[in-house]
């Protein structure tokens, strides 16, 4: 088994690895109800208060694995989800008096607090958390910076203010402000948010010899698995748990570049600021939270429902499954069912769950092959986009002095399109990207930081350096529409 980012991430893997394994051998309905007592078997508990608890984070993660909501009788079709036994586990004070108070004379702390919060006892403040309403004047008052400020995690690292809490202190996210990014699930240290799985409805469909199931794979796949995993390693081991084909989504980058360039090209004539469409949580983040930019935004679809147009241009009747780190793909699965594009969207966690529940090796290969461009290859780093607009530009002839700004990670993005809405973004387009570094730090990959890079790096070098035009210029008999409207 590969290394796993966290143990939050191992157990995860493991939920996911054992469902697979019933969902291939059709016996997931009949057995799933003992999972948890074959994966916490007793009498000591692992990672919680006691085995009780444990097996029901359990039961909840089987249920998202399914694609169900985690509580049986809740209705959300929202893909991230709260597990709400896990989330009991946090801490629920947010302002905490430390060691550093020195119970001073000026008490500028109770004189700040208009709600009776504060008292004195012997040793220091204290804040009674059930008077308390959070507004932090106490911790700007204090001159000895002794009170801290412990906002949960998963609600400081969200990007869309869609998180709250209920009266029991479990997260409640407002599905109406969520743009799907993943962050909360990354930083919360509980494990109390996940996603919901399109896996075991893949996994049915993989098992249907008269379907034809192809798999996309993102250009941040590359390094996930070893820098030794080549493209034609992964086609096998993807072709032995069945799918019927793999595409790079390197090639629907291509795709997307040439699109994307004549509309910066004609935009540019128009004195028209436009944003990029390819990552689904910036494009959440401007429908939901800057709804007056969208005529902004646009129209060419994501490298993902490109590459599953051109799949369908050559055979009408497949079924595209998307492969990534990004768990917003499959939001965008669900708002794009209409355009002929992905059907399914798994990420790279789900994907390596299923290799090993099907026990398939995957065997190093220096042979490759190879469909998309580095240009597209390259659209899953920070700044990719526009490098291979910019290229499409450059073989078209067209001008390359357009100017971009392009946005690393979520507080970038809200920060560039607060200018454009006001009118003062200065570049003539914005590349938002809603995870820092690009989408190969998505919240649904297996590995990150440097050793995915260094992988990832010496597969790059290996690729051939085709222009994105004459990579094209194969498929120019297919027919389908590269643009959302």
């Amino acid at each position: 088994m590969l290394e796993m980012n966290n143990n939050i991430d191992a157990i995860k893997q493991e939920v996911l690895f054992e469902v697979a394994k019933l969902a291939y051998n059709g016996e997931l309905e009949e057995k799933k109800e003992g999972l948890p007592f074959d994966l916490i078997p007793g009498p000591q508990a692992n990672f919680r208060c006691c085995i009780y608890k444990e097996r029901e984070i359990i039961r909840q993660r089987i249920r998202l694995a399914e694609g169900k909501a985690p509580l049986a009788g809740v209705e959300s079709k929202n893909i991230v989800q709260v597990i709400n036994s896990a989330c009991e586990g946090c801490p629920i004070t947010r302002f905490v008096v430390t060691d550093n108070c020195q119970k001073c004379v000026g008490k500028r702390c109770q004189a700040s607090c208009n709600f009776n919060a504060i008292t004195m006892l012997r040793d220091r403040a204290h804040i009674d958390p059930n008077q308390c309403k959070e507004c932090g004047k106490c911790s700007q008052a204090c001159p000895y910076n002794a009170i801290a400020d412990l906002t949960r995690p998963c609600k400081r690292s969200c990007p869309a203010d869609a998180i709250t809490m209920d009266e029991n202190n479990i997260v409640v996210i407002n599905e109406e402000k969520c743009i799907n990014c993943g962050q909360c699930i990354k930083n919360c240290p509980f494990g109390a948010i996940s996603d919901r799985s399109f896996m075991v409805d893949v996994i049915r469909l993989l098992t249907k010899p008269q379907l034809k199931v192809y798999a996309m794979l993102a250009p941040a796949w590359e390094g996930q698995f070893g820098a030794a995993v080549t493209f034609s390693s992964i086609s096998e081991a993807l072709k032995e748990i069945g799918f019927n084909g793999v595409y790079e989504v390197a090639l629907g980058a291509d795709f997307v570049a040439a699109s994307e360039s004549e509309e910066w090209a004609e935009a540019y004539k128009e004195s028209k600021k436009m944003t990029t469409s390819c990552c689904p949580a910036f494009v959440n983040m401007i429908r939901k939270h800057f709804p007056m930019l969208q005529d902004n935004m646009s129209t060419t679809v994501s490298p993902m429902t490109a590459t599953a147009k051109l799949i369908k241009a050559m055979e009408p009747d497949a079924v595209c499954v998307f492969i990534g780190p990004c768990m917003a793909k499959k939001g965008e699965v669900l708002d794009t069912l209409g355009l002929k594009g992905a059907d399914y969207a798994l990420t790279l966690d789900e994907l390596y769950a299923m290799i090993r529940a099907k026990d398939v090796e995957l065997k190093p290969t220096e042979e490759s092959i190879q469909q998309g461009s580095i240009y597209g290859k390259k659209f899953c780093v920070s700044g990719g986009v526009t490098a291979s607009v910019i290229q499409s530009l450059k073989e078209r002839e067209e001008n390359t002095n357009i100017t971009v700004k392009a946005c690393n990670g979520a507080a970038e993005c809200k920060k560039a399109l607060t200018l454009l809405k006001a009118g003062r973004l200065p570049e003539d387009f914005l590349e938002g990207m809603v995870c820092e570094g690009g989408c190969l730090n998505g919240p649904g990959s297996i590995l990150t930081g440097r050793v995915a890079g260094v992988n990832r790096e010496k597969l790059f070098a290996k690729a051939d350096a085709r222009d994105i035009h004459e990579n094209l210029k194969s498929y120019e008999e297919l027919e389908f529409s590269m643009h959302s409207k």
